[in-house]
């Protein structure tokens, strides 16, 4: 029900919000210590009514950053290729009335490539007050974080939301890890 209403929330926030929005968030990435001094970021190209990213993935890429997006698998983990600007990106029908995504059209780095960032940057549609967040539903992102978590690495996890996003609490299963840092266009949310 939760997912429901924030995506219901999602799609009647105007056109200019949610501009806005993006621009703002953009900002903030850019001024988190962790992204400013990333050489490899893993992102993901924002669809439909997410809170913007095609502005950061631009602005990162202009820096000198590798910006690494995810591919879909058939099995729903998530393999990695690199952003090389938006005419690279392909669009890849998810069928049955689901969601169209972008997807880095150039050659798949697997899916260990995402052990190489600095910051990972996770889609979502809440994170509560402990870090945890409440994604789609898919897992595609919860192996991301368990192969993370597996080979020791400790990339800055952070979300891009708006602000009612923020809840104090969201269900978590015993899996789920918290992120680091929740971005809203007013707001920079950390969690220890």
């Amino acid at each position: 029900m939760l997912r429901a209403e924030i995506l219901r929330a999602r799609r009647r926030l105007p056109e200019g919000e949610r501009r806005e929005a993006e621009r703002a968030l953009t900002a903030r990435a850019l001024e988190l210590p962790a992204v400013a001094g990333a050489e490899v970021v893993a992102a993901y190209v924002s669809v439909g009514s997410e809170p913007g990213t095609r502005t950061l993935l631009d602005a990162l890429r202009e820096r000198g950053v590798r910006v690494l997006l995810p591919v879909l698998r058939e099995d729903d983990d998530l393999d990695w290729g690199v952003y090389e600007g938006p005419g690279s990106l392909v669009e890849v029908p998810l069928g049955a009335g689901r969601m169209t995504l972008l997807e880095p059209g150039g050659p798949r780095a697997g899916v260990d490539a995402v052990l190489d960032a600095d910051v990972v940057l996770l889609p979502g549609l809440a994170v509560d007050r402990r870090g945890m967040r409440l994604g789609r539903g898919g897992g595609s992102y919860d192996r991301v974080l368990a192969r993370l978590d597996a080979a020791g690495a400790a990339p800055a996890l952070v979300v891009l939301l708006h602000d009612t996003e923020l809840r104090d609490t969201v269900p978590a299963d015993p899996h789920d890890r918290p992120v680091t840092t929740a971005l809203t266009p007013s707001a920079l949310h950390h969690f220890s």
